[in-house]
């Protein structure tokens, strides 16, 4: 078992990292909760693989528990949904002493998360995270939230776990896209901070889209150790944390501009880390050849690396000016200045943006 500790003083918690972990998650949550009441927030779909098990393991850790479905989607992620789920809270008498716990992926951990930072002025919740997307980024951090028409996770807080709980064999039920989606943004952690994982990555290859344990678990748990670190040292995103939007501010805008539909969270950051390498590279702060290095490796599991035809450019462009990461109206973005080491500037400008992206077309973009 790998134990990760996210230090942020008060509200410092453990990342729990074990195979088959999900079995003993009562007795996990009852380490870190005082309280003996909770509810399961959860999509219907992901109750019937693995809501009897934890239900199951919280009443042996003699807790009270409830379950609360939410419909599956980003497009559920509204106040409409936030308000149902509270007065589902309210009948089940959900008081401050209670825990939430959130269990399935992004944007279950993102809806539920907003809901236990503001019901009663803020409760306890766990996150455990059923895609590998989820385990590697939302579930750490404490960044919940919901989206507007104009972007994504636009009314947010942000409300840190008691304990965040991964168990790598409910990856094994995902379907490919979805693995490929959490693969993208373990590919971005060995951009930004780590070289030697990202070509232990390229390495993997087959391993990885095999859904094999031991490579799997390995990135994981590399993949935690880096957002941990990033966010003990800023947990509010005012320096360093930033860093972990590297290829998210054109990918929240191809999201936006699709209206959550075309591209999975993984494939639409997928596109936004080559078009920021390319950036980067006609700016001369990375070398010749990064971009194709980024591209080959996302290629070789599958993920997009350029814009389909029909993406409206301009509307990409516009939906990244709501970006929540613009500074005074300036747009931040990460750029790699080698594998392993990035900046953060808002010196990129849109006619950068959308030169960078005429050239991705170009060279990647087959008819």
């Amino acid at each position: 078992m790998a134990i990760i500790k996210v230090d942020l003083r008060e509200k410092s918690y453990e990342i729990v990292i074990k195979s088959g972990i999900l079995k003993n998650a009562g007795s996990e949550i009852a380490e870190v909760c005082l309280g003996r009441t909770a509810v399961v927030v959860t999509e219907a779909g992901i109750y019937e693989l693995y809501g009897r098990r934890l239900m199951d393991s919280l009443s042996s850790a003699g807790f009270q528990g409830f379950a609360a479905m939410i419909p599956g989607g980003e497009d559920c992620k509204t106040f409409e949904t936030v308000i149902d789920l509270y007065n589902r809270l309210l009948g089940f008498e959900i008081d401050r002493s209670s825990v939430l716990i959130t269990l399935g992926g992004g944007v279950t951990g993102d809806l539920g998360g907003f809901a236990a930072a503001t019901y009663l002025r803020g409760i306890d919740f766990i996150n455990i995270p059923t895609t590998l997307l989820a385990q590697v980024d939302a579930s750490i951090g404490g960044k919940v939230g919901v989206n507007l028409p104009e972007g994504k996770n636009l009314i947010g807080a942000f409300h840190q776990p008691r304990k965040v709980i991964i168990d790598p064999d409910l990856t094994a039920t995902i379907p490919y896209p979805e693995l490929a989606s959490g693969l993208a943004e373990i590919i971005k952690h060995g951009i930004i901070a780590d070289q030697e994982m990202f070509h232990f990555i390229r390495s993997q290859t087959d391993a990885l889209r095999g859904f094999e344990r031991d490579a799997l678990e390995k990135v994981i748990v590399r993949s935690c150790e880096i957002k941990a670190d990033i966010v003990s040292s800023d947990e509010k995103e005012s320096g360093l944390r930033a860093v972990l939007n590297y290829g998210h501010t054109v990918g929240h805008g191809i999201e936006a501009a699709t209206d959550y539909s075309r591209y999975t969270h993984g494939e639409a950051v997928s596109i936004g880390m080559v078009t920021a390498a390319l950036i980067s590279e006609t700016v001369g702060l990375a070398a010749q050849g990064t971009t194709e290095e980024i591209a080959e490796t996302l290629l070789c599991f599958s993920l997009p690396v350029v814009m389909d035809a029909n993406v409206d450019l301009d509307k990409v462009i516009a939906a990244m000016r709501y970006d929540k990461k613009s500074v005074s109206r300036k747009l931040r973005f990460i750029l790699p200045e080698r594998i392993g080491k990035v900046i953060t500037t808002d010196s990129v400008t849109e006619a950068d943006v959308r030169q960078a992206i005429e050239k991705q077309i170009r060279l990647f973009r087959r008819n």
